[in-house]
């Protein structure tokens, strides 16, 4: 998988669930928190991270840091998708379908916070199964990696561009 360069890329962070977990010890309760973060550019490339620490904004960070590590690019068609895809992840499925221009961004909120920071307008969207966010996150970017533009698709097959009706 090819390296993208996250330094000339502006990016749009967005925090998608804060946990507050407590270990229990002889003063009391010490709490930890971990944030499950969104990060993208508006323009076809986005990454998840999860970030654990003892205060928020601390765990904020770290998941900002973890999803700029784990960046993938996605083929777009105008302010869609160029095609039906299927993500799974665990027990999660998420069916992304693309939607005419007007259509709005159609999807839950894990969902929808992915389709934002990715910059997607119009997308119809139905997460099955599980609906946890980590894992209806997951079952998202899984999705969003299968899509391929025309382009790739022909290259793969071999196929000239030119003898191809559009």
């Amino acid at each position: 998988m090819k390296q993208i360069n996250t330094s000339e890329l502006g990016f749009i962070d967005r925090v998608v669930t804060i946990n507050r977990t407590a270990k229990v010890v002889k003063g009391g309760r010490r709490f930890s928190f971990s944030a499950l973060v969104i990060v993208g550019d508006g323009n076809g490339h986005v990454g998840v991270g999860l970030g654990k620490a003892n205060e928020v904004p601390e765990a904020i960070r770290k998941g900002g840091d973890q999803a700029k590590k784990n960046l993938i690019k996605v083929p777009l068609k105008n302010t869609t998708i160029p095609h039906e895809v299927e993500g799974k992840f665990g027990a999660s499925t998420v069916i992304l379908k693309p939607a005419s221009v007007g259509t709005g961004v159609i999807a839950g909120g894990p969902v929808r916070a992915v389709m934002e920071s990715l910059g997607i307008k119009d997308i119809l969207s139905k997460a099955i199964g599980s609906f946890n966010s980590h894992n209806v996150v997951k079952a998202t970017i899984n999705g969003l990696g299968k899509l391929q533009n025309k382009d790739e698709y022909m290259s793969l097959r071999r196929v000239k561009k030119n003898s191809v009706a559009d």
